[in-house]
């Protein structure tokens, strides 16, 4: 389906949802829903985007790749601009994008159509770590790969004092 279709479709569906719900229970308490909605949608994304996050940072520093996280992360984002949106059927999918196990029936349609392959996990800082270590008289010494450094010849005319 076409993107520009779906633009006009889903406002036309919220219209109709909006002029049925408030036929049946009202203006003011369908506007009120909708900004019920909107605060509540709002408290549930800085709620769970948060823990996302702090999931992320964990999978990093361990050394873990953190695609499921990260797709998590996408899809609470979406669902937020979802809640954010006025309309009982967006709201509907947003609430639905923050149950853990939506998302995770999402992430296997995911990977069922993707290969995601890890190329390499190793940190910088682990990196980092690794090729530093203490030479026999207690100095520090640094191991570099050829690229990581450059070889400058020193001219003994400037090193004189005088």
């Amino acid at each position: 389906m076409p993107i520009f279709l779906l633009l006009l479709l889903i406002p036309l569906i919220e219209v109709g949802t909006f002029v049925v719900v408030g036929q049946y229970i009202g203006l003011a308490p369908t506007l009120l829903l909708t900004l019920l909605t909107a605060i509540l949608g709002t408290a549930l994304l800085r709620h769970q985007g948060l823990r996302t996050i702090l999931r992320i940072r964990s999978d990093l520093e361990s050394g873990r790749m953190p695609a499921r996280n990260l797709a998590d992360g996408a899809l609470i984002a979406v669902a937020g601009v979802m809640l954010l949106t006025p309309g009982f059927v967006t709201d509907t999918l947003g609430f639905l994008l923050f149950v853990p196990a939506v998302r995770a029936r999402i992430w296997q349609f995911i990977l069922s159509r993707v290969d995601l392959r890890v190329v390499g996990t190793q940190s910088y800082q682990s990196a980092n770590y690794q090729s530093t270590r203490r030479g026999p008289n207690g100095e520090t010494v640094v191991d570099l790969d050829e690229g990581e450094f450059e070889v400058r010849e020193i001219d003994p005319d400037q090193n004189r004092r005088r």
